[in-house]
Formats: structure tokens, sequence, C-alpha cells
């Protein structure tokens, strides 16, 4: 296998839906794992992240390897939270994890996380994790920069410094859309040796196409994008979707083909969407656009 790779955990909007239903397609909310080189970068935690917890606490039993991670969060909503405070390795000492997100309009990405893990809610709080959890708001005037295994991710402000990029380093790019309500959604493009995956949900399309979102994705290998509805759900009846954060899979469409993108995968699935819909809808997309796919929890994409 690549080096560079992306495995979806969970692939849902809204809240988990378990069941027959949705088996082909998975019924985890919102978590992506990326492996570039040495590095692990994981997207969100909604409930996909609990698999990919065991499957790290199982690694480290057998390999003796502490765990390492970058941790993004594209904003605070719940289905992108709600995995967190069941993620396994948060509970080793020997963990250590950088996170990453953006500030909402009345909180930051701490406050946020803390409020998920409230002690009315869960019984274990933030400030209680055995982890080494050290977290930073970003902008999207900055990037991460992934160097050497083990050192820390270096935050870097692209209006105030120069940008030196190692041939092995992983750079990690920020795009603020400001059409989900309460603050907007980072979308997150992760370059490495040369390849690039733009990470774009909960996101609305605009008339003629998000421009920021079209060239943030430019010639992208994989862009993943948010596919939330199909157009009668979107434009009604029995009411209309528009305004809410999220695109059909005609925008996500419209995105991948006018940035020229070489694959693109929907996600973020309606929670009334079964498997038998999910699939009409995956032929519908391909019909249009044949470097289209809907995404399934548990794939693994190879750049």
């Amino acid at each position: 296998m690549s080096d560079f790779h992306v495995t979806f955990w969970g692939v849902r909007g809204g809240y988990p839906v378990p069941g027959a239903e949705t088996v082909e397609f998975g019924g985890n909310t919102t978590c992506l794992e990326v492996r570039a080189g040495e590095h692990l970068i994981i997207i969100d935690a909604g409930t996909g992240i609990i698999g990919l917890g065991e499957k790290l606490a199982t690694q480290r039993a057998r390999d003796g390897r502490p765990i390492r991670a970058t941790l993004l969060f594209t904003h605070g909503h719940h289905d992108h939270t709600q995995g967190l405070a069941f993620f396994a390795p948060l509970r080793f000492p020997d963990s250590e994890f950088f996170i990453f997100g953006p500030r909402m309009p009345d909180a930051d990405i701490h406050e946020i996380l803390t409020e998920a893990l409230l002690p009315s809610m869960l019984p274990r709080m933030l400030s209680e994790l055995l982890s080494v959890c050290k977290i930073q708001n970003v902008q999207d005037s900055q990037t991460i920069l992934l160097t050497e295994p083990g050192a820390p991710p270096l935050l870097k402000n692209l209006h105030k410094e120069t940008l030196f990029v190692p041939p092995w380093a992983v750079q990690v790019e920020m795009y603020l859309s400001r059409n989900h309500p309460k603050g907007g959604t980072m979308c997150y493009r992760i370059v490495y040796r040369g390849k690039r995956v733009v990470f774009a949900t909960d996101t609305e399309g605009y008339e003629g196409g998000d421009t920021n979102l079209i060239e943030f994705a430019r010639g992208a290998d994989l862009l993943i994008h948010d596919a939330e509805y199909v157009d009668q759900e979107y434009t009604g009846p029995p009411f209309s979707r528009q305004g809410w954060g999220h695109s059909t899979w005609r925008i996500a469409v419209q995105v991948g083909q006018m940035a020229g993108v070489k694959r693109l995968a929907l996600t973020h699935h309606h929670a009334n969407h079964d498997d038998t819909f999910m699939r009409r809808m995956e032929r519908d997309a391909q019909a249009t656009f044949d470097r289209a796919f809907v995404v399934r929890e548990g794939m693994t994409v190879t750049l």
C-alpha cells in the first residue's frame, strides 16, 4: 500500500444510524484517518473515531509504541465531536495528540471540546483525560507542517512567514467555508509528496459554484465533499433545506468538475438515506461525473 492513504471510519451526518439498512455504506458519524508517511492525521471525532481508537489501541498493545497523532476538527457540531469521549487512546498516558480547530463565534476549540465532554453527560471531563492533548485554534491564513516523525507540528502564518516545506514533510492548508450555520466549517487540504487530499464537509454551494473552494480544491487528487441531499430534499417540497449548510451531490459534482479533481468522494450521508438510496445516488452522480463515488465506512483510498 502507498504511504499516502485515506480511510473512512464514519461517513454520516446528524446522528449514527446502525442497522441492517445501512450495512453497506455505514452508520457512524464523521471521522477520517489519513496516513502520510509516518504521520497519522485524524479529521473529526464523530462516532467513527471509536472504531479507529480500538484499532490504534490494539496496535499499541502489539507493538508497544505510544500513539501520536494530529487531530483536526472542521467545527464543533455534535456529529463531529460525539465519539471523542469513547476514543480509547485518550485513556493512555503515553498518547500524545496535537489538536487543531477553528474558533467559532462564541467559543474557541478548547471550549468547544470541553463542552462536548461535560460531566453532566459523560463520566470523564476533558481535563481528566490521561493522554497529553495540546489544543490550539487555527485560521485559514495559517498552515500546519508535520516534519520529522516525533516532532511537534509547526503552525505557520502564511502572511508573516516564509514557508519552506521539506520534500518529506506533510503540509496541512486551510480554508474557512462560512456557509455553514453558527460560524462556518474549516476545509483542509493535506499535501504530501506532490499529492493532495481536500476534505470539505458541512459546506454549501453558491450559484455558479463556491469559487473559493473550487480554487482551494484545484487539481486535487481526491476531493471529499459534503453531499447530504438530493435536489428534491434541498429545494423542496415539502420544505427547502437551502441555507442549512450542506450540499447536494450535484453541488459537489459541480465543484469537482470546475476544480478539475482526479476523484470526487461524496460524504456526510443523510441519516434517512439507506443503502438502496445511496446506491441510486451514486449511479446518478457517476452518470454526470464518472470520477465521483459515494464513500463507504471502512473504505480506504490510496493516492
